[in-house]
């Protein structure tokens, strides 16, 4: 995995760089100037992206006839305050209904699913330069 690296461009705009990619990231109006996606939009598009090429990939290794891969991810803050991610995919192809059911067990086991589920430890640290 690449390092990825933030940068601060202007106001609330910020730069992301990973192994010679970079995209913005920003904040919506009136707050920032909506230049990219938000932190929690980036988040979803990881999980989203992760979790088609996850069910690409099987149906690939499968011989299963997979069409077109559509993820819709949103995030719910519910009544006693915490938040959930909710994940809807659909797919067209030549599929039957024991296929989808094990495609749908499939999604959740992509590797940034599996790592948000895990409930990672998150080190933070700052740095002051002169």
């Amino acid at each position: 995995m690449g390092i990825v690296v933030v940068k601060n461009k202007s106001k609330l705009i910020h730069e992301i760089s990973v192994d010679g990619h970079t995209l913005l990231t920003d904040e919506p109006e009136p707050v920032g100037n909506n230049a990219g996606p938000d932190a929690h939009e980036l988040l979803l598009a990881g999980l989203g992206s992760c979790q088609a090429i996850t069910l690409r990939l099987y149906c690939e290794r499968k011989g299963w006839d997979l069409g077109e891969v559509t993820v819709t991810l949103t995030i719910n803050r519910l009544s006693n305050g915490t938040e959930r991610v909710e994940s809807h995919m659909t797919v067209t192809g030549d599929l039957d209904e024991e296929q989808r059911q094990r495609l749908e067990g499939i999604m959740g086991r992509c590797p940034v699913s599996k790592l948000i589920k895990s409930r990672p430890e998150l080190i933070e640290t700052l740095s002051l330069l002169p």
